[in-house]
């Protein structure tokens, strides 16, 4: 089982979500949109907790759903193992927890692959904590066939990028993960979804991609997904992106790319990848 809060200290990793907040909570168990890459689920495969076919099948984490939450210092997460969905009674659980996280006077960075019901109510019956809310949309891809086999429950594109939209024009802070990045090549989307974000836009890989156990239907997916993250391929895309304003490189990509931050702030290749940028 998971632990309800998740504090990074003084930051000395920074991996995962440990990039984007101090503290992690979830009230739920599982998560309906069941993809393929969720790091959640495969770990909960790993150690037995779950089956293939049972993570979808969520179940409220009561201890967490009763809990009284305190002021904590530092951005907290929520979700960060499971997403917040329509149906009872999971959306009423969600919105109850998140509720006391801003009554709490809490910063929450609320992740999600956004559903636009969801979204519009979160503005409906939590507008009053917007100072204390930023969105973080997740969307990997602007292609539909992508994400339908990537993500079979979640939201497609439309929905999502509708979502972003208007949290954008209700006044709420908005970034997207672009992570995993499903497209070769996500500058598209990238500009696609810049105008409506007030803060950062993250790119990131996918990573524990099997090669082993695919059926017929899912190796080309698989097979295709790993050109993505070539390393030569990732040293383009930094090149291409690395300036845009918003773009933040999440540490795997950073880590493969051999890049560290100059005591400016700047990032820069090692010598190994400066050598192969000037090829």
């Amino acid at each position: 089982m998971m632990e309800q809060f998740h504090h990074t200290g003084k930051k000395r990793i920074t991996s995962g979500t440990r990039e984007w907040a101090d503290y992690n909570v979830n009230c739920v168990k599982g998560c309906y949109n069941d993809c393929r890459y969720c790091y959640a689920k495969i770990m909960a495969k790993r150690f037995g907790r779950e089956k293939e076919n049972t993570w979808r099948s969520m179940k409220i984490r009561e201890d967490v759903a009763k809990k009284s939450f305190k002021r904590l210092p530092g951005r907290i997460m929520f979700p960060s193992t499971h997403d917040i969905f329509e149906f009872s009674p999971f959306k009423e659980v969600c919105f109850a927890v998140l509720k006391k996280l801003l009554e709490s006077r809490n910063e929450v960075l609320i992740t999600t692959k956004p559903r636009f019901s969801i979204i519009k109510a979160i503005n409906h019956e939590l507008g009053s904590f917007m100072n204390q809310i930023q969105f973080r949309f997740t969307i990997t891809s602007n292609d539909d066939s992508l994400l339908e086999f990537w993500e079979p429950n979640a939201p497609r594109f439309k929905e999502r990028l509708v979502s972003l939209t208007y949290a954008f024009k209700e006044g709420f802070k908005t970034s997207v993960s672009i992570e995993p990045f499903l497209d070769y090549d996500p500058s598209e989307l990238v500009e696609t979804v810049s105008s409506f974000t007030t803060e950062s836009i993250w790119i990131g890989r996918m990573n524990y991609i099997p090669r082993n156990h695919l059926s017929s239907k899912e190796r080309p997916y698989y097979t295709r997904i790993r050109k993505n993250y070539e390393t030569h391929h990732l040293l383009e895309i930094f090149e291409k992106l690395s300036q845009h304003p918003k773009i933040r490189f999440k540490d795997s990509i950073k880590m493969q790319l051999g890049i560290e931050a100059s005591s400016a702030g700047v990032m820069r290749l090692s010598g190994f990848q400066a050598s192969l940028a000037l090829q």
